[in-house]
C-alpha cells in the first residue's frame, strides 16, 4: 500500500475526518505564519520599534 492510499484511508475517506484534519492544519498554519511575520517585522525594524526604544525615555 502507497502513501497516497495510506492518507487517503486515514484522512480523506471519511468527511468528518477531513474536516477536522482542514480545520486543525488550518489552525496551525495561521498561528505560524502570524508568529514568523512577527519575528519578521520586529527583525526588519530593530531599534525603530517602541519595545527596542523605551528604556531611553522613561
Amino acid at each position: 500500500m502507497g502513501i497516497s492510499a495510506t492518507i487517503y484511508n486515514t484522512i480523506f475517506k471519511r468527511t468528518s475526518t477531513m474536516a477536522l484534519a482542514v480545520i486543525g492544519s488550518a489552525f496551525f498554519f495561521e498561528r505560524t505564519f502570524d508568529l514568523g511575520t512577527d519575528y519578521f517585522f520586529d527583525r526588519h525594524n530593530e531599534g525603530k520599534l517602541w519595545k527596542h526604544i523605551k528604556g531611553r525615555y522613561q
